[in-house]
C-alpha cells in the first residue's frame, strides 16, 4: 500500500443525519465524516432528508470535509435537505460550493 496523491479508492459512502447538525453535535459528526473522508471516496453523500436542522458550524464542518474530498479527487454530495436546511444553505451562500440533490 502507498501514500500520495492516488485517486479515490471507494466508490461511494453515504451518511444518514437523523438529528440536527448544530454546534453539540458537529464535533462528533466532524470526526464520523473525516473517517468516511480518510476512505477517500469518489463520493461521500451525507443525506439530510432525517436532518431537522443545521447551523453555522454545521456548515463550516461540510465545508471543511467539502474542500478535503475535493482536494482528494472525490466529491461531497448533501442529499435530500429539506426545506428549512435548503434556506438556511442558501443564506449561507453555499448553495453554489456545496452540491445538492
Amino acid at each position: 500500500m502507498h501514500s500520495g496523491t492516488a485517486g479515490p479508492t471507494a466508490a461511494t459512502i453515504e451518511i444518514v443525519i437523523t438529528e440536527e447538525l448544530d454546534a453539540t453535535s458537529v464535533p462528533r459528526f466532524t470526526l464520523l465524516l473525516n473517517e468516511a473522508a480518510d476512505l477517500r471516496p469518489a463520493v461521500l453523500v451525507v443525506d439530510l432528508a432525517q436532518c431537522p436542522f443545521v447551523d453555522a458550524a454545521a456548515i463550516g464542518m461540510l465545508l471543511d470535509v467539502h474542500r478535503r474530498l475535493f482536494a482528494a479527487g472525490g466529491r461531497l454530495t448533501l442529499r435530500s435537505p429539506g426545506p428549512r436546511i435548503t434556506r438556511t444553505l442558501q443564506l449561507a451562500r453555499v448553495e453554489n460550493v456545496l452540491h445538492v440533490e
